[in-house]
């Protein structure tokens, strides 16, 4: 809402010294016509460049609590080689073969200071990849690795940006990668949850909580 409301005051101002661009130029009022259309374009790529950092900021999720951001599943199809079914809290599924000994969920934080917080900004969180992982490092540099994106890159990178000139964004509290990590087994199934900490991984079934008492 907070963002909206921005771009709609970007737009209006926009437009409104577009109109008085068009009088100062009727009266021959061409010097200040021409700083009232400098105005305008201002104004209207001030909006545009906050609608892009909101459609990249609609990719992360709201966080005020600990929540579920996905279920895994998985079944060996091979020699340390897994399909992995991950299902959203929409229902919506992906799949994914992995190959190793664990597989590692990895994503990225938003953290907002408190003002941010009253005017609508929660932290927020975007799940960023999925990959195989081998227990020996051995193994981690010679075998097959497997990894794939779970959010589509973004025309303008919010990430990036608060990353870079995060002194001109005083709001923000704090940037932060997480990522869990636990064995991959027939059968086993796992729920990511995620909290202002970071991601868990918790074994949903037996399968999965064999294979973590094995690992352990």
């Amino acid at each position: 809402m907070t963002i909206n409301l921005l771009i709609f005051v970007c737009l209006l101002g926009g437009l409104l010294f577009v109109l008085v661009c068009w009088r100062q130029i009727l009266r021959g009022r061409v010097p200040t016509a021409l700083l009232g259309g400098a105005c305008a374009v201002v104004l209207i790529l001030a909006a545009a460049a906050v609608g892009l950092l909101a459609a990249d900021l609609r990719s992360y999720q709201r966080l005020s609590f600990e929540q579920s951001a996905a279920d895994v599943r998985f079944s060996r199809i091979g020699e340390r080689a897994y399909n992995a079914v991950l299902t959203y809290p929409n229902g919506s599924t992906e799949t994914f073969l992995l190959r190793g000994d664990e597989w590692q969920i990895d994503a990225r934080l938003i953290k907002w200071h408190a003002l941010a917080n009253v005017l609508g900004f929660d932290t927020a969180y975007r799940l960023e990849r999925i990959s195989g992982r081998y227990t020996r490092i051995e193994d981690e540099r010679r075998a097959a690795r497997t990894v794939y994106p779970l959010s589509p890159p973004q025309r303008l990178d919010l990430w990036y940006l608060a990353r870079e000139y995060k002194q001109w964004v005083p709001w923000l509290d704090a940037l932060y990668g997480s990522a869990a990590y636990v064995p991959m087994a027939d059968g086993a199934a796992y729920e990511v949850k995620v909290s202002q900490s970071g991601l868990t991984a918790r074994p949903l079934n037996q399968a999965a909580r064999s294979a973590v008492g094995g690992w352990q």
